[in-house]
């Protein structure tokens, strides 16, 4: 980047300073777990893509030290987590299960059966899946993989993605490995919302994630919950071929055994604990981690229950709590004992259902979101459990995402039902305030270090007058303070990523998350519901576009129309279509995708035309484009 940061303010560093004294620095345990059954180290070699392009850096971090104190520009916490994180290799669980974790955002699981390897969740790209099970053969076992297991979905690419790394498609589609796969939809949430709202999440992820940040004490210090320092992988897709859709369903695979809690509408919607007798071993995916866990992710996605957290965790302590000697997940290290594991599910269930509870309790009092969330603390107990801070999630956050599963997006206040847009609410509070005085408030708030009242003000002037410099570079060092006192890493990557647009415009995305894969595996229905999105309503009033689409290699006919502004399929041909379309479903889609490819399609005989084909020129006209590098703290 071009800006070089600001140091952090005095304020900053005493408010950092006074944090530390929260937190139980002396409890050193979690450096032992994660460094436990260290086999070899990640290989120094960056990952890179099949252009040369890289994608992974073993060295971006290397500037958080195993036993430096937390910078001044950290929270020390999160220092703490990242120095936790950044340890990156192949390890030993248990006799018998093996992870490969801290090349990626995700960790990589292999169970080995007595004939085959049983992968759990794939991380996010094919290349660090296959830097994982390249270290798996090489040190652990050369079996064929007999199964891979997705734990949970949604927009989780990170536990996906990297499938086509350990696995062949045709090895899949013969039956010959299955994918299994909890819930009824997977296909429908995993791909669809990445896709038909991945525009507006990648944005979101980017900043959240730190993505389009410099990689040191200034800008991005993991992720939280990995070390997401990867850009650009090729995210890949394979459909599950058997759905768990019932808790208590087994399936027996390469000789072990392997036990399902069913757990919908927790962390995702569909998602599942898996519980491996024969090993004593248990992993309850994203709904048990070292961090509390997002009920509304920042990136954005469907709001989640605290409640059913709490429920599944408390029926998995029921089934195998006495049995149980070790815990993994698909993200951080695991915990060893029966003890340890019953009292870190117990811990994150707690604090789940405190939220949950005290949330619901003060908005029956009459709190808002944000009045509750300021003043809702975790019990002591609680708080200082390093696996309920907040690194992936927030408290803040959190309850205020109870207050929106439970009662909807209005905060129950009148004057948030219908208040004027951020740009016209700006110029008015500009014109009535006046520009110089807005900017001398938010200057007297960052010298006073209150520096939440100073974005605040100062986003009315931004907004206001988005070309005011002045007003811009306040602004900035103001996100850039918060920042550097976020112990949330989320909260974190979006303050200095504001910043960073606030001082340079608006960066470029890295990469997009809807890739060929995820486009091509979308279920049809899901498939027309991402080309309606692009429908622009104004343009489209008055239209009347009829096409059948004939997708050959499926044996499946669909029906599109698109009128009053509205698009809608249905399965099956119409009497009344202006085209068909035929072809195969990859084709078909960038027909509906990009219309204006269809002639250059049919003229090379991939699809075929017949009919009036203009109305596929129609259907072009009144499709939108979306920039996936929008601004986000700028009109």
């Amino acid at each position: 980047m071009g800006h070089q940061p600001k140091p952090p303010t005095e304020a900053t560093i005493a408010a950092n300073r006074e944090a530390a004294a929260l937190y139980d620095m002396a409890n050193r345990q979690d450096f032992t777990d994660s460094r436990r059954g260290l086999i070899t180290e990640l290989p120094g070699n960056v990952l890179a893509d099949s252009d040369g392009s890289v994608v992974f850096d073993p060295h971006d971090f290397d500037f958080i030290s195993d036993d430096a104190p937390s910078p001044d520009s950290v929270e020390p916490s999160l220092w703490r987590q990242s120095q936790l994180i950044k340890q990156g290799g192949l390890y030993k669980v248990t006799d018998g299960v093996h992870q490969v974790r801290n090349n990626d955002i995700a960790n990589l699981t292999v169970v080995e059966g007595d004939d085959g390897l049983i992968v759990i969740d794939c991380m996010a790209g094919v290349e660090s899946a296959c830097q994982g099970i390249d270290l798996i053969r090489e040190h652990v076992s050369d079996k064929p993989v007999a199964a891979v297991i997705y734990t949970h979905t949604h927009t989780h690419i990170d536990h996906y993605g990297g499938v086509k790394g350990v696995v062949d498609p045709d090895d899949v589609a013969s039956g010959k490995v299955p994918i299994i796969a909890p819930g009824h939809q997977f296909d429908k949430y995993a791909i669809g919302e990445n896709v038909v709202a991945g525009n507006a999440m990648a944005r979101r992820s980017f900043y959240a994630f730190g993505g389009l940040l410099d990689h040191n004490a200034h800008g991005a210090v993991t992720c939280g919950i990995g070390i997401a320092a990867t850009r650009g992988p090729a995210v890949s897709y394979i459909s599950p071929t058997d759905l768990i859709t019932e808790t208590g369903v087994r399936r027996e695979i390469a000789g072990i055994e392997f036990e399902f809690l069913y757990a919908p509408d927790t962390e995702a919607p569909e998602e599942m604990h898996i519980w491996i007798p024969q090993l004593r071993t248990l992993t309850c995916a994203e709904n048990a981690n070292h961090s509390l866990h997002n009920i509304q992710t920042l990136r954005g996605a469907r709001t989640r229950d605290a409640r059913n957290f709490a429920r599944y965790l408390d029926e998995t302590l029921e089934r195998w709590g006495d049995e149980v000697e070790v815990h993994w997940g698909p993200h951080t290290w695991p915990v060893w004992g029966n003890a340890d594991v019953v009292a870190f599910v117990e811990s994150q269930r707690d604090a789940y259902k405190y939220i949950h509870d005290q949330s619901l309790r003060l908005a029956n009092k009459g709190y808002t979101p944000l009045e509750a969330a300021e003043v809702i603390e975790l019990p002591e107990e609680l708080r200082r459990n390093w696996a309920n801070r907040g690194y992936h999630g927030t408290l803040h956050h959190d309850v205020r995402a109870v207050f929106t599963k439970e009662l909807g997006m209005w905060d129950g206040d009148p004057v948030s039902l219908h208040p004027h847009p951020p740009v016209e609410s700006a110029k008015r509070f500009v014109e009535f305030a006046g520009s110089d005085a807005i900017l001398a408030e938010g200057r007297r708030a960052f010298d006073a270090a209150d520096y939440r009242w100073a974005v605040e003000i100062l986003h009315k002037l931004v907004f206001a007058q988005p070309d005011n410099k002045e007003a811009r570079e306040l602004q900035a060092d103001a996100y850039e303070q918060m920042g550097y006192q976020a112990e949330g890493p989320q909260w974190r990557g979006i303050f200095l990523s504001a910043a960073l647009e606030l001082r340079e415009g608006p960066q470029p995305a890295p990469y997009v998350t809807a890739s060929h894969d995820t486009i091509l595996g979308m279920p049809i229905d899901i498939l027309f519901d991402y080309v309606a999105i692009h429908v622009v309503g104004e343009k489209a009033a008055d239209a009347d576009i009829r096409i059948d689409l004939d997708f050959t290699d499926l044996d499946e006919r669909w029906t599109m129309r698109l009128a009053r502004g509205v698009l809608n399929a249905r399965r099956g041909a119409s009497s009344t279509a202006q085209t068909t379309v035929s072809g195969p479903k990859a084709a078909l889609v960038g027909v509906l995708l990009q219309p204006g490819s269809a002639t250059r399609l049919s003229v090379v005989g991939t699809v075929t035309i017949t009919g009036d084909g203009t109305a596929l020129d129609r259907l072009a006209a009144v499709l939108d484009e979306f920039d996936p590098s929008f601004p986000i703290v700028t009109p």
